[in-house]
């Protein structure tokens, strides 16, 4: 297993800073992913680990071993590309042999390798079949295998699943994970899909414009954002902006136009003025009679519309002054909400971030 240090590492385009001084340890063994939308810098990043994009700054170590000095095929990495990038002239076996030939591994240990390779990823008896006979999550599978059987210290993963449909992405993000920690092999993945990086990272960094905006494990980058752009990045939330009206104990109210808002949170004094962040599953509907769990805070709204999911129920609601609230419940009674009834809400204030705002 090999940590990745990634070290104040700089990358330009022309006069756009695609990496800004990104600074992360990637541990042993670790999957680790970079998330973030489209044009933030999490691809060209990879790239630089893998060498396909040369650094104007800063520095890249295997555990010990600087390695942004060497070209590619020297840093002993293996690369899953978001196309797959498959031979068509080559069979499944031609495909995940090419990168051993090309170390001049002897030949009479390749069969050996790729057959043990093809059955890490599910595909033992496909070696004689072309890429055209194979569907997308064999094609992945394939270019999975390649990458695995050079025995690279570290895995790199560029969107390997974009082009799947959905229930095969759920499938191979699962085979992939599975894969990843019966190797023990140190992985970086680079995904647009905030679901996807939930469901099989150890620990995600969060891009914005070429620089990282929070660093966690999965719940803590869900529950805890550290910016509202990662608290809208990771879900649906009720973003609120306000005005600090007493902070006392841990403890803080905010006003948010006539209504307030509470949360358990150090650091704000009043009058400073605050973004806070209320995901739409942290709010429970009360229904007539009952009275929300100790330290609970509550307001009321009117519903807007309710949108039924299955055991999912979405409900668009205006609190005082038109100020909008999404609320999200399990198995809700169907007669509970209709459009233009008021309802009683209740939330836990430990669930509420806050966020200092100029």
């Amino acid at each position: 297993m090999t940590a990745v240090s990634i070290e104040r590492v700089e990358k330009r385009f022309g006069a756009v800073r695609a990496v800004a001084g990104v600074t992360l340890a990637v541990r042993d063994g670790e999957f680790f992913t970079l998330l973030g939308p489209s044009g933030c810098g999490k691809t060209t990043l990879l790239r630089t680990v893998a060498g396909f994009a040369d650094l104007d700054g800063g520095e890249i170590r295997f555990g010990e071993r600087r390695i942004d000095t060497l070209p590619p095929h020297r840093r002993n990495t293996g690369m899953v590309f978001q196309n797959y990038a498959i031979f068509p002239n080559l069979t499944v076996a031609g495909n995940v042999a090419y990168g051993l030939k090309a170390r001049s591994i002897p030949a009479t240990d390749i069969a050996g390798r790729v057959a043990a390779a093809l059955k890490l990823v599910h595909l033992d008896g496909y070696h004689e079949r072309w890429p055209h006979q194979l569907s997308g999550g064999q094609l992945q599978r394939v270019a999975i295998a390649r990458a695995l059987v050079i025995e690279p210290e570290v895995l790199l993963l560029d969107e390997p699943l974009s082009n799947l449909d959905a229930k095969l992405r759920v499938e191979m993000r699962g085979e992939i994970r599975e894969l990843q920690q019966k190797l023990g092999i140190t992985a970086l993945y680079v995904t647009h899909d905030q679901e996807e990086a939930l469901a099989i990272s150890d620990r995600i960094a969060v891009m914005r414009a070429g620089a990282l905006e929070q660093v966690g494990p999965p719940a803590e980058i869900y529950a805890r954002p550290a910016t509202p752009f990662v608290a809208e990045f990771m879900g649906t939330t009720n973003l609120l902006a306000g005005t600090v009206a007493e902070a006392k104990g841990g403890r803080v109210r905010i006003a948010v136009g006539v209504i307030a808002v509470e949360a358990q949170a150090q650091g704000h004094v009043k009058g400073a003025r605050v973004m806070a962040s209320l995901r739409p599953e942290t709010l429970r509907l009360l229904l007539p009679g009952e009275t929300p769990p100790s330290g609970w805070a509550r307001l009321e709204a009117t519903v807007a519309r309710v949108e039924l999911l299955g055991a999912l129920t979405r409900v668009e609601l205006r609190a005082s002054e038109g100020l909008p609230l999404k609320l999200a419940m399990l198995d809700l009674p169907p007669d509970a909400v209709a459009p233009g009834k008021t309802v009683a809400l209740a939330y836990d204030p430990a669930r509420v971030a806050v966020f200092a705002t100029a």
